[in-house]
């Protein structure tokens, strides 16, 4: 099994931070699956977001087997309410643990992405990012699981050729405890990040930033059943947020939000059909 990406080594944490807050706004989603080819739709309307427009909307398509063709996937073809465009395409046909993939905004050439993810080495992932049109200007990662509780990983650009230093992150989870620490810009940056499962009901996670623009930054979450949240920080915000499910397939999400020291509040609401 390949390990996480490393965007995604403090995730068990964030999860708990940041997943299912919604504290302003009005949304609405639905995702659909279609019998054509297992194609499947999702749809995102932010009410009253714009005063132009009351219902903006984002649409997005996933077809796995477009027209038939089982060779590549298109992992998403989206449209936002500007009407631009966002297409993600990918195969892993072409060599075992090899996956290739493609990005375009279908406007501009110079902004075409290619790709390629290998995971034919037991306990390791390594990916490979670039511009169609600059290969020279490239980004990439490579994540170890060094066992099965760690799992260490660096993410780099070609500032590398330069003397720049790539992005480290390290993550262990035993049992119910999790803790992750990533350095970041020129290791100048660090973000700790602690997870405990205190019961199978109660999920608890602090994160502490120290470095850079957001040097201490820290934020306590507390999750229970997965519904009901609340976290605070720093900065003297408070924000909650309950999960509650309608019927089936349909789930209601309403969040709040109070900075103490501004006084400032606001809510959210989102429904969800699935």
């Amino acid at each position: 099994m390949a390990p996480v990406k490393f965007d995604d080594i403090p995730k068990v944490a964030n999860e708990v931070l940041n997943d299912d807050y919604q504290v302003s706004g009005y949304v609405f989603k639905a995702k659909q699956k279609t019998a054509w080819a297992e194609a499947v739709v999702n749809t995102q309307v932010d009410i009253f977001a714009d005063k132009a427009c009351s219902t903006p909307a984002k649409l997005a398509w996933k077809l796995p087997s477009p027209f038939g063709v089982s060779a590549f996937n298109i992992d998403k073809l989206e449209i936002d309410k500007a009407g631009k465009f966002k297409l993600e395409a990918s195969s892993d046909k072409a060599y075992p643990g090899l996956k290739v993939d493609c990005k375009s905004d279908l406007a501009s050439i110079g902004k075409i992405l290619v790709g390629c993810q290998y995971t034919g080495l037991k306990d390791a992932s390594i990916k490979l990012e670039t511009k169609a049109t600059s290969p020279q200007d490239f980004t990439g990662e490579v994540t170890y699981a060094a066992t099965p509780m760690a799992t260490c990983g660096l993410k780099f650009s070609s500032a590398l050729l330069s003397g720049g230093l790539p992005d480290v992150g390290v993550r262990f989870l035993h049992g119910p405890y999790f803790c992750s620490l990533l350095a970041k810009e020129g290791l100048g940056v660090y973000t700790a990040h602690a997870f405990y499962k205190a019961t199978p009901d109660i999920k608890c996670a602090a994160t502490y930033t120290h470095g850079g623009k957001a040097s201490g930054n820290c934020t306590l979450g507390v999750s229970y059943q997965g519904k009901y949240k609340v976290k605070v920080s720093q900065d003297q915000s408070i924000c909650c947020s309950a999960k509650f499910p309608i019927a089936k397939g349909f789930t209601k999400l309403v969040g709040a939000k109070y900075n103490v020291k501004k006084g400032d509040f606001s809510y959210g609401v989102q429904l969800s059909i699935e």
